[in-house]
Protein backbone atom coordinates (compact mmCIF):
# COMPACT_ATOMS: atom_id res chain seq x y z
CA UNK A 1 0.00 0.00 0.00
CA UNK A 2 1.43 3.37 -1.00
CA UNK A 3 1.92 6.06 1.58
CA UNK A 4 0.90 9.71 0.96
CA UNK A 5 4.57 10.57 0.44
CA UNK A 6 4.89 7.87 -2.21
CA UNK A 7 1.80 9.22 -3.96
CA UNK A 8 3.30 12.68 -3.99
CA UNK A 9 6.59 11.41 -5.40
CA UNK A 10 4.97 9.67 -8.37
CA UNK A 11 4.85 11.79 -11.53
CA UNK A 12 1.43 12.93 -12.54
CA UNK A 13 0.19 13.33 -16.09
CA UNK A 14 -0.59 16.95 -16.79
CA UNK A 15 -3.54 17.03 -19.24
CA UNK A 16 -2.90 20.69 -20.04
CA UNK A 17 0.59 20.03 -21.44
CA UNK A 18 -0.70 18.25 -24.52
CA UNK A 19 -3.29 20.95 -25.10
CA UNK A 20 -0.64 23.64 -24.71
CA UNK A 21 1.67 21.94 -27.21
CA UNK A 22 -1.18 21.56 -29.67
CA UNK A 23 -2.22 25.17 -29.21
CA UNK A 24 1.37 26.28 -29.75
CA UNK A 25 1.55 24.20 -32.93
CA UNK A 26 -1.61 25.84 -34.28
CA UNK A 27 -0.25 29.28 -33.38
CA UNK A 28 2.95 28.59 -35.31
CA UNK A 29 1.00 27.35 -38.34
CA UNK A 30 -1.24 30.41 -38.16
CA UNK A 31 1.79 32.70 -38.10
CA UNK A 32 3.27 30.95 -41.14
CA UNK A 33 -0.03 31.23 -43.01
CA UNK A 34 -0.34 34.93 -42.22
CA UNK A 35 3.23 35.53 -43.35
CA UNK A 36 2.56 33.71 -46.62
CA UNK A 37 -0.61 35.69 -47.26
CA UNK A 38 1.05 39.04 -46.63
CA UNK A 39 4.43 38.51 -48.28
CA UNK A 40 3.14 36.86 -51.45
CA UNK A 41 0.21 39.15 -52.19
CA UNK A 42 0.69 42.93 -52.03
CA UNK A 43 1.61 42.92 -48.33
CA UNK A 44 -2.06 42.48 -47.48
CA UNK A 45 -4.09 39.48 -46.36
CA UNK A 46 -6.86 40.16 -48.89
CA UNK A 47 -4.36 39.44 -51.63
CA UNK A 48 -4.88 35.78 -50.74
CA UNK A 49 -7.97 35.87 -52.96
CA UNK A 50 -5.60 35.88 -55.92
CA UNK A 51 -4.69 32.30 -55.04
CA UNK A 52 -8.27 31.34 -55.80
CA UNK A 53 -8.96 33.79 -58.61
CA UNK A 54 -5.89 32.94 -60.67
CA UNK A 55 -6.78 29.29 -61.42
CA UNK A 56 -10.42 30.36 -61.72
CA UNK A 57 -9.43 32.95 -64.34
CA UNK A 58 -7.45 30.20 -66.09
CA UNK A 59 -10.61 28.10 -66.31
CA UNK A 60 -12.88 30.95 -67.38
CA UNK A 61 -10.52 32.04 -70.18
CA UNK A 62 -10.26 28.51 -71.57
CA UNK A 63 -13.98 27.93 -71.38
CA UNK A 64 -14.60 31.28 -73.09
CA UNK A 65 -12.15 30.51 -75.92
CA UNK A 66 -13.69 27.13 -76.68
CA UNK A 67 -17.22 28.50 -76.45
CA UNK A 68 -16.47 31.34 -78.90
CA UNK A 69 -14.72 28.87 -81.22
CA UNK A 70 -17.90 26.83 -81.27
CA UNK A 71 -16.19 23.66 -80.16
CA UNK A 72 -18.52 20.88 -79.14
CA UNK A 73 -18.13 18.93 -75.94
CA UNK A 74 -16.20 15.69 -76.55
CA UNK A 75 -18.55 14.07 -74.04
CA UNK A 76 -21.93 15.11 -72.67
CA UNK A 77 -24.02 18.07 -73.75
CA UNK A 78 -22.27 20.93 -71.97
CA UNK A 79 -18.85 22.10 -73.11
CA UNK A 80 -18.37 24.10 -69.92
CA UNK A 81 -19.16 21.21 -67.60
CA UNK A 82 -16.98 18.78 -69.55
CA UNK A 83 -13.92 21.00 -69.39
CA UNK A 84 -14.64 21.91 -65.77
CA UNK A 85 -14.54 18.23 -64.81
CA UNK A 86 -11.01 18.09 -66.19
CA UNK A 87 -9.78 21.51 -65.11
CA UNK A 88 -10.85 21.19 -61.48
CA UNK A 89 -8.65 18.19 -60.57
CA UNK A 90 -5.82 19.22 -62.90
CA UNK A 91 -5.49 22.83 -61.75
CA UNK A 92 -6.08 21.87 -58.11
CA UNK A 93 -3.13 19.50 -58.30
CA UNK A 94 -0.93 21.94 -60.20
CA UNK A 95 -1.47 24.98 -57.99
CA UNK A 96 -1.41 23.18 -54.64
CA UNK A 97 1.71 21.13 -55.36
CA UNK A 98 3.46 24.01 -57.14
CA UNK A 99 3.07 26.45 -54.25
CA UNK A 100 3.95 23.74 -51.73
CA UNK A 101 7.16 23.03 -53.62
CA UNK A 102 8.24 26.60 -52.76
CA UNK A 103 7.02 26.58 -49.16
CA UNK A 104 10.31 25.81 -47.42
CA UNK A 105 12.45 28.00 -49.65
CA UNK A 106 10.20 31.05 -49.24
CA UNK A 107 9.87 30.55 -45.48
CA UNK A 108 13.48 29.57 -44.78
CA UNK A 109 14.05 32.57 -42.42
CA UNK A 110 11.31 31.30 -40.11
CA UNK A 111 13.31 28.15 -39.40
CA UNK A 112 15.65 30.34 -37.36
CA UNK A 113 12.97 30.37 -34.62
CA UNK A 114 13.17 27.27 -32.39
CA UNK A 115 9.38 26.99 -32.22
CA UNK A 116 9.05 26.68 -36.00
CA UNK A 117 9.66 23.24 -37.48
CA UNK A 118 9.89 22.13 -41.10
CA UNK A 119 6.59 20.24 -40.86
CA UNK A 120 4.87 23.34 -39.45
CA UNK A 121 5.72 25.29 -42.59
CA UNK A 122 4.66 22.52 -44.96
CA UNK A 123 1.43 21.83 -43.08
CA UNK A 124 0.56 25.54 -43.00
CA UNK A 125 1.19 25.95 -46.72
CA UNK A 126 -0.81 22.80 -47.50
CA UNK A 127 -3.77 24.07 -45.47
CA UNK A 128 -3.56 27.49 -47.12
CA UNK A 129 -3.55 26.04 -50.63
CA UNK A 130 -6.35 23.58 -49.87
CA UNK A 131 -8.55 26.42 -48.59
CA UNK A 132 -7.78 28.37 -51.77
CA UNK A 133 -8.69 25.32 -53.85
CA UNK A 134 -12.06 24.98 -52.11
CA UNK A 135 -12.75 28.68 -52.68
CA UNK A 136 -11.88 28.27 -56.36
CA UNK A 137 -14.20 25.27 -56.65
CA UNK A 138 -17.07 27.12 -54.97
CA UNK A 139 -16.66 30.16 -57.22
CA UNK A 140 -16.57 28.02 -60.35
CA UNK A 141 -19.76 26.22 -59.36
CA UNK A 142 -21.39 29.59 -58.69
CA UNK A 143 -20.36 30.86 -62.14
CA UNK A 144 -21.65 27.75 -63.89
CA UNK A 145 -24.99 27.98 -62.09
CA UNK A 146 -25.28 31.70 -62.92
CA UNK A 147 -24.92 31.02 -66.68
CA UNK A 148 -27.55 28.30 -66.61
CA UNK A 149 -25.30 25.23 -66.47
CA UNK A 150 -25.85 22.19 -64.27
CA UNK A 151 -22.54 21.62 -62.42
CA UNK A 152 -23.85 18.87 -60.12
CA UNK A 153 -22.49 15.34 -60.66
CA UNK A 154 -24.71 12.31 -61.11
CA UNK A 155 -22.72 10.61 -58.34
CA UNK A 156 -21.79 13.32 -55.78
CA UNK A 157 -20.07 10.84 -53.48
CA UNK A 158 -17.62 9.69 -56.15
CA UNK A 159 -17.01 13.28 -57.26
CA UNK A 160 -16.11 14.19 -53.67
CA UNK A 161 -13.80 11.19 -53.37
CA UNK A 162 -12.12 12.11 -56.65
CA UNK A 163 -11.55 15.66 -55.43
CA UNK A 164 -10.20 14.53 -52.05
CA UNK A 165 -7.90 12.01 -53.75
CA UNK A 166 -6.59 14.88 -55.89
CA UNK A 167 -5.92 16.91 -52.74
CA UNK A 168 -4.05 13.95 -51.26
CA UNK A 169 -1.97 13.59 -54.42
CA UNK A 170 -1.17 17.31 -54.55
CA UNK A 171 -0.21 17.43 -50.87
CA UNK A 172 2.01 14.35 -51.04
CA UNK A 173 3.81 15.43 -54.22
CA UNK A 174 4.03 19.01 -52.93
CA UNK A 175 5.75 17.95 -49.70
CA UNK A 176 8.22 15.77 -51.58
CA UNK A 177 8.93 18.54 -54.10
CA UNK A 178 9.32 21.08 -51.28
CA UNK A 179 11.95 18.98 -49.51
CA UNK A 180 13.89 18.44 -52.75
CA UNK A 181 13.72 22.15 -53.59
CA UNK A 182 15.16 22.97 -50.17
CA UNK A 183 18.40 21.25 -51.20
CA UNK A 184 18.34 21.94 -54.94
CA UNK A 185 16.74 25.30 -55.72
CA UNK A 186 16.81 24.69 -59.47
CA UNK A 187 14.30 21.87 -58.95
CA UNK A 188 11.57 24.52 -58.57
CA UNK A 189 12.11 25.49 -62.22
CA UNK A 190 12.19 21.86 -63.34
CA UNK A 191 8.97 21.20 -61.45
CA UNK A 192 7.26 24.17 -63.09
CA UNK A 193 8.24 22.82 -66.51
CA UNK A 194 7.01 19.37 -65.50
CA UNK A 195 3.61 20.86 -64.69
CA UNK A 196 3.26 21.90 -68.34
CA UNK A 197 3.72 18.27 -69.37
CA UNK A 198 1.28 17.12 -66.70
CA UNK A 199 -1.30 19.63 -67.89
CA UNK A 200 -1.03 18.69 -71.57
CA UNK A 201 -1.20 14.95 -70.85
CA UNK A 202 -3.85 15.05 -68.11
CA UNK A 203 -6.83 14.54 -70.41
CA UNK A 204 -8.34 17.88 -69.44
CA UNK A 205 -9.14 18.86 -73.04
CA UNK A 206 -9.87 15.40 -74.45
CA UNK A 207 -11.20 11.97 -73.52
CA UNK A 208 -8.15 9.88 -72.67
CA UNK A 209 -9.99 6.55 -72.80
CA UNK A 210 -11.09 7.30 -76.39
CA UNK A 211 -7.49 7.41 -77.62
CA UNK A 212 -5.76 4.35 -79.13
CA UNK A 213 -5.12 1.75 -76.46
CA UNK A 214 -1.34 2.05 -76.47
CA UNK A 215 -1.50 5.86 -76.06
CA UNK A 216 -4.25 5.84 -73.43
CA UNK A 217 -2.40 3.15 -71.46
CA UNK A 218 0.78 5.24 -71.46
CA UNK A 219 -1.07 8.36 -70.31
CA UNK A 220 -2.86 6.40 -67.59
CA UNK A 221 0.42 6.26 -65.63
CA UNK A 222 0.00 9.99 -65.02
CA UNK A 223 -1.90 10.09 -61.70
CA UNK A 224 -3.61 13.35 -62.69
CA UNK A 225 -5.21 11.47 -65.61
CA UNK A 226 -6.69 9.11 -63.03
CA UNK A 227 -8.08 12.08 -61.08
CA UNK A 228 -9.72 13.46 -64.24
CA UNK A 229 -11.12 10.07 -65.24
CA UNK A 230 -12.49 9.51 -61.76
CA UNK A 231 -14.18 12.91 -61.74
CA UNK A 232 -15.75 12.38 -65.18
CA UNK A 233 -17.01 8.94 -64.22
CA UNK A 234 -18.84 10.65 -61.35
CA UNK A 235 -20.47 13.09 -63.79
CA UNK A 236 -21.30 10.83 -66.73
CA UNK A 237 -22.87 7.40 -66.03
CA UNK A 238 -21.84 6.05 -69.45
CA UNK A 239 -18.28 7.39 -69.33
CA UNK A 240 -15.73 4.63 -69.91
CA UNK A 241 -13.73 3.44 -66.91
CA UNK A 242 -11.38 1.38 -69.08
CA UNK A 243 -8.22 3.07 -67.79
CA UNK A 244 -9.54 4.24 -64.42
CA UNK A 245 -7.58 2.90 -61.44
CA UNK A 246 -8.68 4.57 -58.23
CA UNK A 247 -6.25 2.53 -56.14
CA UNK A 248 -3.31 3.73 -58.22
CA UNK A 249 -4.23 7.39 -57.65
CA UNK A 250 -4.65 6.97 -53.89
CA UNK A 251 -1.55 4.77 -53.63
CA UNK A 252 0.54 7.29 -55.59
CA UNK A 253 -0.58 10.10 -53.29
CA UNK A 254 0.11 8.10 -50.12
CA UNK A 255 3.49 6.92 -51.42
CA UNK A 256 4.54 10.49 -52.28
CA UNK A 257 3.35 11.71 -48.86
CA UNK A 258 5.21 8.96 -46.97
CA UNK A 259 8.35 9.43 -49.05
CA UNK A 260 8.29 13.20 -48.57
CA UNK A 261 7.84 12.90 -44.79
CA UNK A 262 10.55 10.23 -44.59
CA UNK A 263 13.06 12.32 -46.52
CA UNK A 264 12.21 15.34 -44.36
CA UNK A 265 12.75 13.32 -41.20
CA UNK A 266 16.02 11.87 -42.48
CA UNK A 267 17.51 15.20 -43.58
CA UNK A 268 15.83 17.52 -41.07
CA UNK A 269 19.10 18.47 -39.39
CA UNK A 270 20.73 19.35 -42.71
CA UNK A 271 17.77 21.53 -43.69
CA UNK A 272 17.85 23.39 -40.41
CA UNK A 273 21.61 23.90 -40.60
CA UNK A 274 21.40 25.17 -44.17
Amino acid sequence: MNTPDQHRSQPRHDPTSARYALRQKFNVMGAVMLRDMRTRFFDHGLGFLIVSLWPLAHMVVLLGIYTIAGRRAPYGESLNVFFATGLIPTLSFMYISRFMSLSLVLNRPMLAFPAVQVLDIMAARALLEIIASFIMLSLLILILVSIGENPWPVNPEQALFAYLATILLATGVGILAGVITMFFNFFATLYALLMIIVYVSSGTLFVTSALPEALSYGLSWNPVVQAVEWMRNAYYPTYSDRILDRGYLIGFGLAALCLGLSVERLFRRQMLES
